[in-house]
């Protein structure tokens, strides 16, 4: 039997309050350290989607979010060496304090207004937040 490709699926969280959004500054991962991003990971295999997002929401900054919260608003293919299948959600409402809940993995946890986002953004962040605002539900991203 010949071995199916395979995508990497992540799922990405904009927490939104106020035309604002939460961006953590990855910080010792290895990948973008230095730059914001969202609340974000990759699926753990044999969970859905509004699953491993609601997991990632509260491992990284410490709430719980209902999957009824959770608006699917993008996806995004990528390559980055790999392919990716990135999928964002947007969620207004939440259980608990929004606070940097990965210390080891994330040194700043900040709301920031959409017309002051950081210049330091992951790339692909940027682009999928600005996608998301256009009211666009698909990109590709990085291709050779």
């Amino acid at each position: 039997m010949t071995d199916r490709f395979k995508l990497i699926g992540e799922v990405h969280l904009i927490l939104e309050q106020k035309s604002s959004v939460v961006l953590l500054r990855r910080f010792q991962t290895g990948y973008e350290d230095g730059n914001y991003s969202l609340v974000a990971g990759h699926l753990d295999g044999d969970e859905p989607a509004k699953v491993g997002m609601m997991r990632e929401a509260r491992e990284e900054a410490g709430i719980s979010v209902d999957p009824s919260a959770l608006e699917f608003v993008h996806l995004m293919h990528r390559e980055r060496g790999d392919e990716r299948m990135a999928l964002f959600f947007r969620c207004t409402s939440w259980q608990g304090t929004v606070h940097n809940a990965e210390p080891h993995k994330c040194d700043d946890l900040s709301w920031f207004a959409y017309g002051a986002l950081p210049d330091n953004l992951v790339p692909y962040i940027g682009h999928a937040l600005a996608c998301v605002r256009r009211g666009e539900t698909y990109s590709e991203f990085a291709w050779r």
